[in-house]
């Protein structure tokens, strides 16, 4: 199997293109001012928004609790970074990857007195979320992550039911990759045209009209039970075995799949957050999609499925109540 890396974000590379991640222009809430600062100065309600730099194509978020920063990529671009306000102790905000189950624009507490929460996006049901709030500076928060205001509103236009959102002690940029033909199966020459025909007329969630709103498939495999588990929005609808190749661990990864790559003659996915293989403890995203192969019955059922936007989530972790909260659809690190 031959897989092909088509872009990785390289720093220098984006300093010499002039857009440059760790410089940008800010906007401060409680001032409204735009100027240049490095985004490690940020103040508390501070934050970077430049869409342009990537106008389309999946997003995912990722929130850096050692930072109390939040990242934002679209189509594995950072198109926005901002402060944010996380988990004080006693209530910490649990890390692990979570998907949006809820958007509400005007939200209120049902647990803490009916406090506004503007511009909501649920990531358990248990009460975790991002929304507008206070930021001092530190962690203040009952778990849910806080955001300015005018960034949480600007968050809120772009994310959708689905949208993948990681909350870990660090972040790394995202990068692009292909896979040939479909993934999860031996790859065969006629491949990528049933690939081509299961995705052909499906859009990307976040293109969606009310009118047709599908059901957000979400994909988890699990080395520690060699299990896959096929997801139709917070419900398991399919599970079967997986087959790992070679012993080492997968490491955990996310994938977002963007759509047929007629030049790969494969799929194309962004890789949100990796491990890289310093020491040989990892496998990078590339090698450990290749190591995966599950039943052919449970790859018809995911070619019928699978659409732009799909995530796919690689983990050590098992698949048990510990790890995975039921219908809130979070592997817990």
């Amino acid at each position: 199997m031959v897989m092909r890396r088509l872009a990785r974000m390289d720093r220098r590379e984006l300093l010499r293109g002039g857009l440059i991640l760790g410089v940008s222009l800010i906007a401060a809430e409680t001032v409204g001012q735009e100027v240049l600062k490095d985004i490690g100065d940020l103040k508390p309600g501070e934050f970077t928004w430049h869409p342009d730099r990537q106008p389309t194509g999946p997003v995912a978020v990722v929130v850096s609790l050692p930072e109390q920063l939040v990242h934002v990529y679209r189509n594995g671009v950072r198109v926005a970074v901002s402060t944010c306000s996380t988990g004080k102790p006693g209530h910490a905000t649990p890390t692990g990857v979570f998907v949006v189950l809820q958007k509400d624009k005007n939200h209120h507490s049902s647990t803490y007195n009916d406090a506004p929460m503007p511009n909501m996006n649920r990531l358990t049901w248990s009460g975790i979320a991002l929304h507008a709030g206070n930021l001092p500076g530190y962690p203040a928060s009952h778990g849910c992550v806080r955001l300015p205001l005018d960034f949480s509103a600007k968050l809120f236009g772009i994310t959708h039911l689905g949208t993948p959102v990681i909350i870990a002690g660090s972040h790394s940029d995202p990068w692009e990759l292909t896979h040939p033909g479909m993934v999860l199966s031996g790859y065969a020459e006629n491949e990528f045209t049933e690939v081509e025909a299961g995705l052909s007329g499906k859009k990307h969630p976040a293109d969606w009209t009310e009118a047709e709103a599908n059901p957000v498939i979400s994909v988890i495999a699990s080395s520690a039970d060699k299990k896959i588990e096929l997801i139709q929005d917070s419900d398991v609808i399919a599970t079967a075995a997986l087959a790992i190749k070679g012993p080492e661990p997968l490491g955990d990864h996310v994938f977002v799949l963007q759509g047929a790559d007629q030049g790969a003659q494969g799929m194309s996915w962004v890789a949100v957050t990796h491990h890289t293989d310093e020491g040989g403890l990892f496998q990078p995203e590339e090698r450990a999609l290749g190591r995966l192969t599950a039943e052919a019955a449970f790859v018809e059922q995911l070619k019928a499925k699978m659409h732009p936007g799909m995530v796919m989530i690689l983990t050590d972790a098992p698949l048990s109540p510990d790890s995975k909260s039921g219908k809130d659809f979070v592997i817990m690190s």
